[in-house]
């Protein structure tokens, strides 16, 4: 039997992210891995020319946390390192994590980040991003939280939480917003794509990712741009998480030559 290997496009691209790499499963599994390969590193790529190939991997880094996949984050990390994310930028994704998946699951993605950067040579601890203090923290992230949501949409928020749940959304503006978003290393755009992403792999969490669509176009990202996300998510996070990620895309920021509801029944 002649072996079976990934296309020309895919095996290009492959050399460019894991230059050397050899996988050992496309050795044990080599119907399974030219399937993927090309279909990760050349179909998909094809169609996600318009977002920058560092944008793809640093969104698919914030999936993989968000998923648990600990091992391929690795791969993909010494990838996105490679290509040019900066070691302060795969920081800032484990840290903008950590409100939408929760410390328990970041805990061993921060670490397996810390050991790559030391491998690579870099000096832990990174110079600190933060811009707020504990008494900022909340007024700047309220702040950065209303320019995000909107100003209408975060008083509702407020005025319509009962009494025994308004220290939640207290903690939403101080903590997310306010510890997070306000951070430098990355601008708010690239976090609430991160966030986006994040959110679509999680699974469950339409609401947020409908949330999320809004406002990734209140802070200047298209259409466009979060169906990009979507494409280059799709060979790790799998159709259904995409396909429903993609539902709440087209409940909020409908294509200009979708049908209405009336045509299309």
């Amino acid at each position: 039997m002649t072996p079976r290997k990934p296309c020309e496009a895919a095996a290009a691209a492959h050399e460019r992210l894991f230059p050397g790499h050899v996988s050992t499963l496309a050795v044990t599994d080599p119907e399974l891995i030219e399937y993927f390969d090309n279909f990760a590193f050349d179909e998909v790529l094809r169609h996600t020319a318009d977002l920058p190939e560092r944008t793809r991997l640093m969104t698919q880094l914030a999936a993989m946390i968000a998923v648990g996949a600990l091992s391929e984050y690795r791969v993909m990390l010494g990838a996105a390192l490679t290509v040019g994310v900066t070691p302060a930028e795969a920081k800032e994704i484990v840290y903008q994590a950590v409100p939408y998946a929760g410390m328990a699951r970041v805990f061993d993605f921060l670490h397996a980040t810390n050991d790559t950067l030391t491998e690579r040579g870099v000096e832990l601890p990174l110079p600190g991003r933060s811009t707020t203090t504990p008494d900022t923290r909340r007024a700047d992230g309220l702040a950065v939280q209303k320019r995000i949501v909107g100003d209408t949409a975060v008083d509702t928020m407020y005025a319509n939480a009962p009494a025994d749940e308004q220290h939640l959304q207290e903690l939403l503006s101080a903590n997310c917003f306010g510890d997070h978003y306000t951070r430098t290393g990355l601008d708010v755009p690239a976090r609430e794509l991160l966030t986006f992403a994040m959110l679509a792999a999680l699974g469950g969490a339409d609401a947020q990712v409908r949330g999320h669509v809004a406002a990734n176009l209140n802070v200047g990202n298209t259409r466009s741009d979060l169906i990009a996300v979507l494409t280059g998510l799709l060979p790790f996070i799998g159709y259904p998480r995409t396909l429903n990620a993609l539902g709440a895309l087209d409940a909020v920021a409908p294509a200009s030559d979708a049908p209405s509801p009336k045509e299309a029944s």
